[in-house]
C-alpha cells in the first residue's frame, strides 16, 4: 500500500474509532413543501437537508477511505422521507446502469438507504436504485442472517418513487419514501431510527461504501449503523390498499399428445380482490378473496434425473411473499407453495415492542402433499380441499436473541396434519450464537392415499429437533448442527423431504484478506464434515469436504471442493470421491459468467450401482445495451458405469431475453428445454430411450407499481418420448391479468 494511502487510512480509522462503539446521531430536518423526484439536484430543494459523506469502504477492504466521493441528503415533510445521492465518478462512461425490471439491477451501480424503524437493531427496510432509477427494495434481519448483510429477503415490495440520471461528473438518484409504506412504533415527539446510507461501486471489485465503518469481529450489521432523529408528530399510517384483479385465460390441453387433439373450455374470466389494512400502527391485515394466486412467469427449470428427493421451487406469489420473514424458523416448517389453489386467504402480521407475530389462513381447493422417507420422497396433488393455518410468535431480547412458537395445521374431511413447537436463538457474544427448534406433529391421511403412498394407517405422530451453534469473527468461522427427524414426523405446511434420519454436520474455516493493490481480496478455506444415520443407528451417509475459494478483480470468485463420501443405498455402502469446481467472473461491465463442474463417483439410484458422473452448470447474464438483457441457465449431466458404458445423459436449458422499454414495461421471451437420453441396455426397469420437453412463453409486463400491473402473455408446451414420434404440443395458454392498487 502506498505510504500516503496508509497515512489516510490511519487518520480515518482514528477519527471514526468512536463510531464503532457509539452510534452517530443525525437530526433529520423538516421541509414545508415537497421535492420533485426527477434525478436532478435542483438549487434550493435540498438546502435544508442533512448532508452525509459516504467516505468509508467496508467491503472488500476494511474501513479504508472510499475511492470515490458520494454525498447523501436526507429530509422529511411529515409524510415522506426524501433521500438523494450525489454519486461522483471520475469515469462516468464506466458506470454500470441498465434498464431492468424491479429488483433486478443488483449487479449495477446502485445507492440506497437502510432503515431500522423500530431502532431495535433486528430488522430493517431497504430502498435502493440504480443510476437510471430502477427500484430495488427488500428487508433485512440480523436475527436470521447472523449479521451477513448479503443474506436478505427480496420478496418485500413497497410503493415509492425514484429517479436517476447520469451526468458528466457521475450520477444522481432521488427517492421519495412514503411513511405509510413503513412500520414503526407510535411514540410521541421525535423518533429515533437506525440507518445506513450505502453506495455499491462495481468496477475491478464490487465495493461497498458507507458512512458507517463495520467491525468484522461483530457478527451483526444493524448494531453498527448510525441513528436518525426526527419525524416529530409523524404517525404510523393505518393505510388501506385495495387491489381488484381480473384474469382472463384460454387454455387448450390434451392428456395424450399426438393421439387426442387439444381441447378447450373457451375463454375464462376470473375476478379477485386483495386488500391490505393497517388496523393499528402495530398490526397489518392482508385479505384475499378469490385471488389470482397463479404465477405469471415459469419456474427456472431443474434437472430431475437420478434424484431421490423432491425438488424445491421458491415462492413467487405476492400475497405469500409480503411479510414472509415473519414465519421463518430454523427448520423449513413453513413453505407457502404447499397452498396450491386458495379460494380465500387472510394474513395478520405485526410487531409491538419486543413481540413479533404472524398468522395466515387459506381455504385451498387442492391439496399438495409431500411424503418424506429415509431414502427418498414422493409428492402428489389431490383434488380434495383443505383449510391451511399458520401461526407464529417471537419474543426478542438481548439485541438479536429470540424465543418463538410456531403452529401449523391443515385439515379436511379425511385428512389432517398439525405441527407445533418452540424455537430460539441466543447470541451470547459478538461472535457466538446458539439456535434450536423442537416440533411435534400429528397426521392422518385418507385410507386410499395411505395405501397408495405407503404411509401409516390411521393417526400417527412424530417429532423433529434441530440444535445449532455458530461462531463468526473477522478471520475465523465455525458452525455445528444436529438434526433428528422421527419417521412419523410430517410438516405438510413446510418442506421437509427426509425423515427417519439423524444428521450431524460441522464446518471450520478461515478468511484471509488481501490489500487493495493485490489481484486477490479474499481467500476462504474450510473443512466440512457431515454424518447421517437412521433411527436404528445404521449409517446413511458420511461426507468430508475440503473447500478453498479465492476472490479477486473483475468480481472473480473461484472455488474448488474435494469430496470423500460414503453412502448407504439398497443394502450396499458405496465409497465415492469427487471434485467440484465453481467459478464466476464479470469480464465486462454488462456480462456475468458463472459455472459449476462436478466430476467423480455417483450412485446410479435407478439401477443400484456405483457410476461415474460429469456435470456442468453454466450461467450467463448479458446486458446487450441499456435495454436488452439475456440470461441463460443450464445443466448438462452424464452418468456412466465404472466400465465407461453410458447410462444416461441429460440436459436442461432455461433462456430468457428481455427488452425493457422503460422503467415500467418490458417484453420477455422465455424458452425452456429438457432432453434425456438413456442407454436401455443398462436399465433394470422399462424407461423411455429418449424424452424431451420444450416450453415457450411470451410475456408483456407493465407495472405502474408492484400492485398496479398489466400482464399479457402466451405459453405452450411440447413433449416427445417413446410413445410420440416427434415433438408434439401438449398444451397452449393465452392469458391476461390486470391489477389496480387503490388507496383512499
Amino acid at each position: 500500500m502506498p505510504f500516503t494511502r496508509l497515512i489516510q487510512t490511519i487518520v480515518l480509522c482514528a477519527a471514526l474509532a468512536p463510531a464503532a462503539v457509539f452510534a452517530v446521531v443525525s437530526d433529520l430536518p423538516r421541509l414545508q413543501s415537497g421535492i420533485s423526484i426527477d434525478g436532478v439536484l435542483s438549487a434550493g430543494e435540498w438546502a435544508d437537508a442533512v448532508r452525509i459523506e459516504l467516505d468509508v469502504e467496508t467491503e472488500p477492504a476494511e474501513n479504508v477511505p472510499a475511492p470515490v466521493r458520494t454525498i447523501a441528503y436526507l429530509v422529511e415533510d411529515g409524510e415522506n422521507l426524501y433521500v438523494a445521492f450525489d454519486a461522483r465518478d471520475p469515469e462516468p462512461a464506466a458506470i454500470r446502469a441498465y434498464l431492468r425490471d424491479r429488483d433486478s439491477a443488483w449487479e449495477d451501480d446502485h445507492v440506497g438507504i437502510v432503515l431500522d424503524t423500530y431502532n431495535d437493531e433486528r430488522r430493517a427496510f431497504q430502498f435502493f436504485a440504480n443510476p437510471l432509477g430502477v427500484q430495488m427494495d427488500k428487508t433485512y434481519s440480523d436475527v436470521s442472517s447472523g449479521g451477513n448483510r448479503w443474506e436478505q429477503e427480496l420478496s418485500w415490495d413497497a410503493i415509492w418513487e425514484s429517479a436517476g440520471q447520469i451526468g458528466e461528473t457521475g450520477y444522481v438518484v432521488e427517492m421519495r419514501i412514503p411513511l405509510s409504506q413503513l412500520r414503526f412504533p407510535a411514540v410521541e415527539g421525535r423518533k429515533t431510527w437506525g440507518y445506513d446510507v450505502v453506495r455499491v461501486y462495481p468496477r475491478d471489485r464490487t465495493r461497498w461504501l458507507s458512512s458507517n465503518p463495520q467491525d468484522r469481529d461483530r457478527s451483526c450489521y444493524l448494531c453498527q449503523v448510525s441513528k436518525l432523529r426526527g419525524l416529530d408528530g409523524s404517525e404510523p399510517s393505518r393505510d388501506i390498499e385495495v387491489v381488484p384483479t381480473l384474469t382472463a385465460s384460454h387454455v387448450e390441453t390434451t392428456d395424450e399428445p399426438g393421439r387426442i387433439p387439444l381441447s378447450s373450455t373457451g375463454m375464462e374470466f376470473e375476478g379477485g380482490l386483495t386488500m391490505r389494512w393497517g388496523i393499528t400502527p402495530d398490526l397489518t391485515a392482508n385479505l384475499a378473496i378469490n385471488p389470482d394466486f397463479s404465477q405469471i412467469e415459469a419456474d427456472v427449470l431443474q434437472l430431475d434425473v437420478n434424484n431421490r428427493f423432491a425438488l424445491f421451487f421458491p415462492e413467487k406469489r405476492p400475497f405469500f411473499l409480503e411479510g414472509a420473514d415473519y414465519f421463518n424458523t430454523p427448520l423449513d416448517a413453513v413453505f407457502t407453495r404447499t397452498v396450491a389453489d386458495p379460494q380465500a386467504g387472510v394474513k395478520l402480521t405485526g410487531k409491538r415492542g419486543d413481540h413479533t407475530f404472524g398468522f395466515f389462513m387459506a381455504e385451498d381447493a387442492e391439496t399438495n402433499l409431500l411424503f418424506p422417507g429415509v431414502f427418498d420422497s414422493d409428492s402428489e396433488t389431490f383434488e380434495f380441499a383443505n383449510t391451511a393455518l399458520v401461526g407464529r410468535y417471537s419474543y426478542g431480547f438481548d439485541n438479536t436473541s429470540s424465543l418463538g412458537v410456531l403452529v401449523t395445521a391443515r385439515d379436511s374431511a379425511d385428512y389432517r396434519n398439525a405441527v407445533g413447537g418452540v424455537d430460539g436463538r441466543w447470541k451470547f457474544s459478538d461472535q457466538h450464537s446458539v439456535t434450536f427448534q423442537y416440533l411435534a406433529s400429528e397426521t392422518e391421511y385418507p385410507l386410499a392415499t395411505a395405501i397408495e403412498f405407503g404411509q401409516p394407517d390411521g393417526s400417527f405422530s412424530g417429532d423433529a429437533t434441530r440444535i445449532g451453534y455458530e461462531y463468526k469473527s473477522r478471520e475465523w468461522f465455525a458452525n455445528a448442527e444436529y438434526e433428528d427427524f422421527d419417521s412419523g414426523f410430517r410438516a405438510d405446511s413446510g418442506f421437509i423431504s427426509q425423515v427417519g434420519a439423524r444428521k450431524f454436520e460441522g464446518v471450520v474455516g478461515h478468511f484471509w484478506y488481501g490489500d487493495d493493490d493485490q489481484w486477490w481480496n479474499r481467500v476462504r478455506a474450510s473443512v466440512h464434515v457431515e454424518h447421517s444415520q437412521d433411527e436404528d443407528g445404521r449409517m446413511l451417509g458420511h461426507e468430508n469436504v475440503l473447500r478453498v475459494g479465492f476472490g479477486g478483480t473483475r468480481q472473480t470468485w473461484f472455488q474448488f471442493a474435494a469430496v470423500d463420501a460414503r453412502e448407504f443405498w439398497e443394502g450396499v455402502t458405496y465409497d465415492q470421491r469427487s471434485l467440484r469446481v465453481y467459478a464466476e467472473i464479470q469480464p465486462a461491465g454488462g456480462v456475468s459468467l458463472a459455472a459449476l463442474a462436478v466430476i467423480g463417483d455417483r450412485i446410479d439410484y435407478t439401477n443400484n450401482r456405483l457410476g461415474k458422473t460429469f456435470s456442468f452448470e453454466p450461467h450467463i447474464s448479458w446486458n446487450i445495451g441499456r435495454r436488452l438483457f439475456f440470461r441463460l441457465k443450464g445443466v448438462y449431466a452424464e452418468l456412466d458405469t465404472q466400465d465407461n458404458e453410458p447410462i444416461f445423459n441429460a440436459s436442461v436449458a432455461d433462456a430468457r431475453l428481455t427488452w425493457q422499454f422503460n422503467l415500467r414495461s418490458f417484453l420477455r421471451v422465455t424458452a425452456q428445454a429438457t432432453d434425456v437420453e438413456r442407454n436401455l441396455e443398462q436399465y433394470i426397469d422399462d424407461e423411455d430411450a429418449r424424452s424431451r420437453d420444450v416450453g415457450r412463453q411470451l410475456l408483456y409486463s407493465y407495472k405502474l407499481n408492484p400492485q398496479t400491473v398489466f400482464f399479457l402473455g402466451y405459453s405452450d408446451q411440447y413433449i416427445d418420448d417413446d410413445s410420440v414420434d416427434k415433438l408434439t404440443v401438449s398444451d397452449r395458454t393465452w392469458f391476461m391479468k390486470i391489477g389496480y392498487a387503490w388507496t383512499p
